[in-house]
């Protein structure tokens, strides 16, 4: 089995961290390099950076907070947020991003997917799923522009697609557990097991260490994402890795 990573997410708004509960009610958390920093020593395995905003406020994605963080910090960084055509990839690219995000750019043009895919390397493309349960429709609808918009799509059906576009991997979360701390979704990870051979990123509700391990002892995804446990201080990076070992979860 490969080692499961450990991903801390930084929400960034306006050169600064912020958090939230299901993507609205934002709250101040810091300093994006000073952030990082920590999570690097605490032994993150990579970083997600994503400007919640850009897409909303139609403007260019944070390539400044990008380069100061990347002239520090020596772990991979996916960066999301605004990236919208082939030139802002690489603009994030050579900014210091080991991976870009796309999500509601992927959505609007799907090409956009297979360009990056074909100029940079299937492993520097990340599609982005924000997802919210419809009771009536049931399934899990794609949300795009911060959670914003409701696309109608049937978020299974979207990964499927985007994985054969060229996506190198995939970054779902759940908006109706993002930040409640009631746990992971489990039910939509062990659904988009059974649609995606690509690694899957798993993000929302986490808020003890045996949501970690429930995560990675009931669904097949590859890494666990989470925000509000890690910046608030509840949890360590040390603390999850210790306690997974010990549950016989192998982790970098």
């Amino acid at each position: 089995m490969l080692a499961k990573r450990i991903i801390p997410c930084l929400d960034v708004d306006n050169g600064r961290v912020k958090k939230g509960v299901k993507f609205v009610d934002l709250k101040d958390v810091g300093d994006p390099v000073a952030i990082a920093k920590a999570y690097q020593e605490q032994g993150a395995d990579e970083l997600v950076f994503l400007d919640i905003t850009a897409t909303n406020q139609n403007r260019e994605t944070m390539t400044n907070v990008i380069e100061r963080v990347s002239a520090q910090i020596f772990m991979p960084l996916t960066v999301g947020g605004g990236i919208r055509s082939v030139a802002d990839i690489n603009n994030m690219l050579l900014a210091g991003a080991d991976k870009v995000s796309l999500n509601s750019a992927a959505v609007a043009n799907p090409k956009l997917i297979q360009q990056g895919a074909e100029k940079f390397g299937r492993q520097c493309i990340v599609v982005a799923i924000d997802t919210r349960w419809n009771q009536k429709t049931n399934q899990y609808d794609v949300m795009v522009n911060g959670g914003r918009k409701n696309t109608g799509l049937d978020a299974l059906e979207w990964a499927r697609r985007v994985q054969q576009l060229g996506a190198g991997e995939l970054l779902i979360t759940s908006m109706d557990a993002d930040g409640t701390k009631i746990g992971f979704d489990l039910r939509l990870y062990q659904q988009m097991d059974q649609q995606v051979s690509i690694p899957v990123i798993a993000s929302g509700g986490c808020g003890q260490v045996s949501d970690f391990s429930a995560l990675f002892e009931q669904t097949n995804v590859d890494a666990a994402l989470a925000a509000s446990v890690f910046h608030y201080g509840e949890l360590t990076i040390e603390q999850v890795k210790h306690q997974l070992t010990l549950q016989g979860v192998a982790v970098r």
